[in-house]
């Protein structure tokens, strides 16, 4: 399958029926699994044979369509979890505890922002935060003697900002830690981060893999490249033996190339719970099947409207990886050659005013919270999401007041510089 295009890995990968079989993948909505003898489970429990007991910690669904996502991203192995930030909370705490630290670019979704800065402060995880573009020195002032790991989105939501992965790659295998790539924006259609260095890729699949607003869900992919034992200091739950799976080193007995999910699975979920429900998997597969047909028309889409925006004067500026003379245009040329999303920020020339404005005049993209939709979407933080701080905490924060973030659809682009056009000359 890796030697097929990523378009077929899209449609075939992660199920095979045998003959007679569903050609759809089957939905296993079933809580739990039933066997003859308890010795036959125990050797489950136990982590010596292969098979499924409770859809908390593996369900035959989920496996199949997180077995299509490890293919797209060119990984070894790969779990789904309820959402994308059970995705990357997983995949750090994963090789996180009490006392550890985390380098992570500060151009990065907001809850995810949160869940570094604050909440795995509480558990007792420090951070800190560097720009996606921070030059060698400045990444190796960042680390400390108990940096564990390194995180980064590959086009960040909302700021639309590129992350230099390998940069970041290079300085985190320097120091003996792996790089976590949330790559949920740019998709393996666009970027496989793996080629460029990253370790762990993290996705809230809700966004364009799903495609079409029907299920919450995330996925963790292993590159399986990270050689842990060459590092056992720092991953003692990785390479020491784990006593409540009977003394099991898990990166002994699965291997480089699976002991990272392995064990997020037996032991995270298995203790956290998080797991994405099989009728949710089993949409994501749908719209898996029609990623690589989709992309590049949302990515068109952007390109389109963020050109049109370029050109009025009623609007400041414009934030498009792709868009010529933008402050990631360069890195996007690299990162992601054939395109990128199909989400443009910009800010209106005339303020938070303006902004309330525009938003209120649109007639075919629709006001949500959510982002990477067939459906054009829209958002005006300062008067939703982030409605709750002043116009100087907004700054402070990285949000103009005056800022929308627009998620083009699958619509046709003239209609959706069309909607723009006639919300522009409401204002």
């Amino acid at each position: 399958m890796a030697e097929q295009s990523i378009g077929t890995r899209c449609v075939q990968a992660g199920y095979t029926p045998g003959d007679g079989e569903p050609r759809q993948i089957p939905i296993v909505q079933s809580t739990t699994f039933k066997y003859d003898t308890s010795e036959h489970m125990g050797q489950l429990f136990d982590l010596e044979a292969e098979g499924y007991f409770y859809t908390r910690l593996q369900n035959p669904t989920n496996d199949a369509v997180a077995a299509k996502i490890a293919a797209l991203e060119g990984g070894t192995a790969a779990m789904l979890t309820s959402s994308g930030q059970a995705a990357n909370f997983f995949a750090l705490f994963n090789i996180c505890e009490a006392g550890s630290h985390i380098v992570a670019s500060s151009a990065i979704y907001g809850g995810t922002f949160n869940l570094i800065a604050h909440t795995m402060a509480k558990m007792g995880i420090e951070s800190t935060f560097v720009s996606p573009t921070a030059t060698p020195e400045e990444l190796e002032a960042a680390f400390r003697p108990n940096t564990r790991a390194v995180f980064g989105e590959t086009i960040a939501n909302p700021a639309l900002d590129v992350l230099d992965i390998e940069a970041f790659a290079q300085a985190a295998h320097a120091h003996g830690v792996p790089l976590v790539v949330d790559n949920t924006f740019a998709t393996p259609i666009y970027c496989r981060p793996f080629e460029w260095g990253a370790d762990i890729v993290t996705h809230s699949t809700t966004k364009y893999m799903d495609g079409h607003g029907c299920g919450v869900g995330g996925a963790i992919v292993d590159s399986g490249n990270f050689d842990w034992m060459a590092h056992a200091d720092k991953y003692p739950g990785l390479t020491t033996p784990d006593e409540s799976y009977h003394g099991i080193v898990f990166a002994e007995k699965f291997g480089q190339g699976g002991a990272f999910i392995t064990k997020a699975t037996t032991t995270l979920m298995r203790d956290l719970g998080s797991i994405q429900s099989p009728q949710n998997a089993f949409y994501l597969n749908l719209g898996l099947e029609s990623l690589h047909v989709r992309m590049p028309r949302h990515f068109e889409n952007g390109l389109a409207v963020a050109r049109y925006l370029k050109g009025s004067d009623k609007v400041a500026s414009v934030r498009f990886p792709h868009l010529e003379g933008d402050p990631y245009y360069e890195l996007a040329q690299r990162y992601l050659p054939e395109g990128g999303s199909g989400v443009v920020s910009f800010e209106l020339a005339g303020g938070r005013a303006a902004a309330e404005k525009f938003m209120a005049a649109l007639r075919l993209a629709a006001i949500e919270t959510h982002v990477a939709d067939a459906r054009t979407c829209c958002l005006h933080p300062a008067s939703s999401t982030h409605r709750q701080m002043t116009d100087e905490e907004l700054v402070a924060a990285g949000i103009s007041p005056a800022m929308v973030r627009f998620s083009c659809g699958l619509e046709d682009s003239a209609d959706l510089v069309a909607d723009i056009e006639q919300a522009l000359a409401a204002i």
